[in-house]
């Protein structure tokens, strides 16, 4: 865990990030069951479903990252960092997280740019009526989180002994990560 504020922020994003993937899971299954039962009994398909469902897999996706992020769970090809020695490999996930963690804040930089011109030809859903960008504005919040979230795995590496894939997840394979 990281010390301080640093760790109550870690941990408030963690939680929120939780519930925003239940919720959001679960409101994508009631509204598809919902749709399939509506169909098939009652031969009325709900005319919002697909719409709600893809601002339902956007904020899933995003808020996603984040989570995933946290857990260590992003892709890794790390066939030459595993032959490097504790020390290199501690430098290099260091360095690689400071470049993600940059890259994540620029792509939620350019995705605000983006929302901005969405927002300004003023389309709407056609089903819900909702502005288009709306359905966008979970994307800069997860490149935000995620930025965060490896922005304090580089502080987690600077600060502990051992190398960190995330703020909670020793660096190792399956059989030997250990969550903390």
């Amino acid at each position: 865990m990281l010390p301080g504020i640093l760790g109550t922020i870690d941990t408030v994003i963690g939680r929120a990030e939780a519930v925003i993937l239940a919720v959001g899971v679960l409101l994508m299954a009631v509204n598809t069951v919902g749709n399939v039962i509506g169909r098939f009994v009652f031969q009325y398909s709900f005319f919002f479903t697909e719409e709600v469902n893809r601002i339902l897999i956007i904020m899933i996706t995003f808020a996603g990252i984040g989570y995933a992020a946290r857990h260590g769970r992003h892709i890794r090809m790390s066939a030459i960092y595993d032959a490097l020695p504790v020390r290199a490999r501690k430098i290099m996930m260091i360095l690689i997280t400071i470049i993600t963690a940059l890259t994540m804040f620029a792509l939620c930089y350019f995705s605000i740019g983006y929302i901005l011109k969405v927002a300004s030809s003023g389309r709407v859903l056609p089903s819900l009526q909702i502005p288009v960008y709306f359905i966008f504005l979970w994307v800069p919040v997860g490149f935000a989180v995620t930025g965060t979230q490896y922005a304090l795995t580089t502080v987690k590496n600077i600060l502990e002994k051992d190398v960190y894939l995330s703020t909670h997840m020793l660096e190792g394979y399956d059989d030997e990560e250990i969550e903390v």
